[in-house]
């Protein structure tokens, strides 16, 4: 195979392949006596498993564990797709969580929600229940996303349970795209109102993009475990990443 007849298949260029291989992503392929790059199934099996990745995991996973998948790092490349599969569980277990959050909100707009739960936490500590920075926190509050009361004797912030809870939304839909000035007009919408449709929404779309990126690992899965059958079976296989 030439570049061009990998290239076709997925409507890329035959440079963006030569950039492929040269970043470790492809295995090396072998030249003719005149220079000219020779592909093979191989090449083209290990073309469709790191797109795929693209799509599942991002590029920057994507190169990384085919780079050490080419380095004969089997366990690397493993470690860098189990890191994925963390984060989409998290941002699963978030959303669950933000949904419950979203009942609450509206229960206690109707006088029938949660008992709120005593207590406050403190900037840094809600920055680490996040995983976030303490400087995020203060943008989303300077955005109007967050209203943490002040500690009268010491003037630091105090995140109560319903500032938590706020906080928590307000990472959802930022790891959805949502940019900080409609984040706060669907939290004030919910504290003035109640309402939730404009969230609701919010989260379905989340929940739909979630559910995407779930298939596109699986599809990812079936094409990186193709490439590996045919890397397995192949006795000259090319080795290594491109000079």
């Amino acid at each position: 195979m030439r570049p061009a007849d990998l290239a076709r298949e997925h409507g890329i260029s035959t440079q963006a392949i030569r950039n492929y291989e040269r970043d470790g992503c492809l295995p090396l392929a072998e030249r003719t006596p005149s220079g000219y790059r020779i592909y093979t199934e191989l090449h083209a099996s290990a073309l469709r498993a790191y797109l795929a990745l693209v799509a599942a995991y991002g590029h920057a996973t994507a190169g990384s564990a085919m780079t050490a998948l080419h380095a004969d790092r089997l366990d690397d490349a493993l470690t860098e797709l189990d890191r994925g599969h963390a984060q989409l569980l998290r941002d699963r277990e978030t959303l669950t969580a933000v949904r419950a959050a979203v009942g609450h909100l509206t229960g206690a707009a109707t006088g029938t929600g949660l008992p709120v739960l005593p207590g406050a936490r403190t900037v840094g500590e809600v920055a680490h229940r996040l995983g976030i920075t303490p400087a995020t926190l203060r943008t989303w509050e300077a955005a109007g996303i967050l209203a943490p009361a002040r500690d009268r004797a010491t003037g630091h912030r105090r995140y109560l349970p319903a500032d938590v809870r706020d906080a928590e939304l307000a990472h959802l839909l930022r790891r959805g795209g949502y940019l900080l000035d409609h984040i706060a007009t669907v939290l004030r919408q919910i504290r003035t109102a109640g309402g939730t449709g404009e969230l609701a929404g919010a989260l379905d779309g989340w929940q739909q993009r979630l559910t995407t990126r779930g298939l596109a690992m699986l599809t990812a899965s079936a094409r990186l475990d193709r490439y590996l059958a045919l890397r397995a079976a192949d006795p000259e296989r090319p080795a290594g990443t491109a000079t």
